[in-house]
C-alpha cells in the first residue's frame, strides 16, 4: 500500500490558524459508513447521532506549556521542547540549536526560575536533560512556557486554554487531542442527560503525532510510541456498552489507539496502563470501537490512515475533497468529522 494514495490537494488558507470563538459551534461532517452518505452539520449537533447507552470515550490528558526559551551560560540562545518526563526531573526534549547543545551544557530559562543540564543524546538526536528548580515545576512552566502549537500553526495563541479540552486533567502531553476542542461543559452535560455515558482515557500525545511518513510504503513506517492509562470505572463504562449492544464511539484518534491497544477479540477492555505503537491502517479490523468523531488530518499522515481504515480510503478522500470545495478549516483548530 502506497502512501501516496493518502494524498488530497489542500489550499493554505483552509488550515485554521486560530480556534473558532465558540467551541461547539465549528463545522461537523458526518459520514454514514452503512449508506454511504455525507451530511453537513455544527458541531453542537452531534448530540443528535448518540444514543442512550452508548458509551463517549474521551482523552483527557492535558497539555503542558513545553516549549521554553532560555540561554546557554555563554548567553547563546536556545530553545527546548519537553517531549517525555523520563524519570523525575529527567526529561527528553527536543533542543535547537542541537549542534551547540552537546553533554554537559548547562541552560537558564526564566531568569533563574528554572536550569538544566544535558545529560546525553537519545537515539534520533533528543536529549536527556536533568532540570532543577525551586517550587513546582509545573507552575513554573505556566509562567515561563509556550504551548507547543504543531508547526502549520504561525498565529500566536492569545488565551492558553484554547489549545486544552475543557475536561482535560492530567499532565503530560505535547500536543492536544484535538477531536476534543469542540466540546463545552454545556454540551458535555447535555449529552450525559440524554443517558450516554462518558468514560475517560489518558494518553499523553507526544510530538511524533506530527512526524511526517517517510517511507513509500505505509507497511514500512515505524510508529512512534505513546503511554497510556485507563482506570476501572472507565473500563466498566465501555463493557457495559458492548455487552448491551451499544456503540462504543471515541473522541478522537488517541482515546481509539488506546481502545484497540487494550481490547481483547470481543471488544471488551481492562484496567492497563502501558506504551502503545499500534499502526492502524486499512485492512485493520476494528475490535472495539464502533464510531468515532475527529478532526481533519494532514496529507498522507498516519492519521487519515487511520480514518481510512474505519471508513474506506475512497470514502473519506470523497468526503476530504468535499470539505476543501466547501471550505471546512483543517487541522487542530479546524472543523470535526463524525464518522459513524
Amino acid at each position: 500500500m502506497k502512501v501516496s494514495d493518502f494524498n488530497y490537494d489542500l489550499p493554505e488558507e483552509l488550515i485554521a490558524q486560530v480556534p473558532i470563538e465558540k467551541r461547539d459551534e465549528s463545522r461537523l461532517m458526518i459520514l454514514n459508513r452503512k449508506d454511504q452518505t455525507i451530511e453537513h452539520k455544527t458541531f453542537k449537533d452531534i448530540i443528535d447521532y448518540l444514543e442512550p447507552g452508548d458509551c463517549l470515550v474521551r482523552n483527557n490528558t492535558k497539555v503542558i506549556p513545553a516549549r521554553i526559551y532560555g540561554k546557554k551560560e555563554t548567553g547563546a540562545k536556545v530553545e527546548f521542547l519537553l517531549l517525555n518526563n523520563i524519570e523525575g526531573d529527567i526529561w527528553e526534549s527536543i533542543v535547537r540549536p542541537g549542534n551547540k547543545l552537546h553533554v554537559g551544557a548547562k541552560v537558564i530559562f526564566g531568569d533563574g526560575l528554572l536550569k538544566a543540564k544535558i545529560l546525553e543524546t537519545m537515539p534520533g538526536g533528543t536529549r536527556k536533560v536533568k532540570f532543577e528548580y525551586s517550587g513546582i515545576f509545573n507552575e513554573i512552566l505556566d509562567k515561563i512556557g509556550l504551548m507547543p502549537l504543531p508547526p502549520y500553526i504561525h498565529e500566536e495563541l492569545k488565551e492558553k486554554d484554547r489549545y486544552q479540552t475543557v475536561y482535560a486533567k492530567y499532565d503530560g502531553s505535547a500536543a492536544a487531542p484535538t477531536a476534543g476542542l469542540h466540546f463545552t461543559p454545556e454540551l458535555l452535560k447535555k449529552i450525559e442527560e440524554k443517558g450516554v455515558d462518558i468514560a475517560n482515557v489518558t494518553l499523553h500525545v507526544g510530538i511524533g503525532t506530527f512526524r511526517p511518513v517517510k517511507e513509500k510504503n505505509v507497511e514500512d513506517h515505524d510508529m512512534h510510541s505513546e503511554h497510556f492509562y485507563i482506570k476501572k470505572e472507565d473500563v466498566e463504562k465501555i463493557n457495559k456498552a458492548k455487552r448491551n449492544g451499544k456503540r462504543v464511539i471515541s473522541v478522537g484518534t488517541t482515546s481509539c489507539r488506546v481502545l484497540e491497544t487494550i481490547a481483547d477479540e470481543k471488544g471488551m477492555v481492562k484496567e492497563t496502563e502501558g506504551d502503545t505503537s499500534i499502526f492502524i491502517y486499512p485492512g485493520y479490523k476494528f475490535k472495539c470501537l464502533d464510531g468515532l468523531i475527529t478532526n481533519f488530518h494532514l496529507p498522507q499522515s498516519t492519521l487519515l490512515m487511520l480514518v481510512s481504515a474505519l471508513a474506506g480510503k475512497d470514502f473519506i478522500l470523497k468526503a476530504y475533497n468535499m470539505a476543501v470545495k466547501e471550505k471546512y478549516r483543517f487541522f487542530s483548530f479546524g472543523d470535526a468529522m463524525f464518522i459513524n
